[in-house]
């Protein structure tokens, strides 16, 4: 009985299950290293979890489908048709998380292909890569924020001798992106594309811009990290 069993799970090419634990061990331990170069490089981004260990299991789970499929090619299609149920929810926050994501497929790919040695050399460039280009990163001038701000005024108001002195001293920058009514004609929705003063914040531009007589209610929203 244990036999059969035995020939039954057991594949022309038997692979012996201590190099199979040796792979995933070697995966593990590499997907961690990806885990801990998304860290450095991300910096206080990086502080939730899960996208670590998403990234860990990733290498892992890879090197898992590599060694499954082997160079067996009708056993990779299935295995894609097989994975192609998998729908993820989670939007990527940018594209720089993207990299990440696949810099974890492609370790636990070398790895389960027993290309030991391109895991290794790969993670090493790629740790030197983040690193240099997270200390240019800390050497370029902070850009501040861009945000489009809405004010709705009372009509009759004067935008400019309204609003225009509070907006100088809150943000370095701003353009009138459209002017419309409200209320059934009776006020002013106004909004703005504008950029922070390095040192501003967007509660204390909202608080300044609230304490203004005529002012009927005041919106911030922060632009994209894709837009300039």
């Amino acid at each position: 009985m244990i036999e059969a069993l035995t020939n039954a799970f057991t594949p022309a090419a038997a692979v012996s299950p201590v190099d199979v634990l040796l792979r995933l061990a070697a995966a593990l331990v590499l997907g961690v290293v990806v885990g801990w170069i998304y860290r450095g490089a991300r910096g206080a981004d990086a502080a939730g979890g899960s996208f670590f260990v998403t990234l860990v299991l990733l290498a892992v789970l890879i090197a898992m489908v590599t060694q499954v499929i082997g160079d067996n090619i009708a056993r990779a299609f299935s295995l894609v048709g097989a994975l192609s149920i998998v729908r993820f929810r989670t939007v990527v926050r940018d594209t720089l998380d993207t990299a990440y994501v696949i810099f974890a497929v492609v370790i636990g790919m070398a790895v389960g292909a027993k290309n030991l040695w391109v895991a290794v050399l790969g993670l090493g460039v790629c740790g030197l890569a983040a690193y240099l280009m997270m200390l240019r990163a800390k050497s370029l001038p902070v850009v501040p924020a861009a945000v489009v701000l809405s004010v709705r005024v009372g009509l009759g108001h004067d935008l400019e001798t309204l609003l225009g002195g509070t907006l100088n001293a809150h943000v370095q920058e701003r353009e009138l992106m459209s002017v419309g009514t409200a209320k059934q004609g009776i006020a002013l929705d106004v909004t703005y594309q504008a950029r922070l003063r390095p040192t501003g914040a967007a509660h204390e531009l909202v608080k300044a811009l609230n304490r203004i007589e005529g002012v009927q209610s005041v919106s911030v929203q922060r632009r994209g990290f894709d837009e300039d």
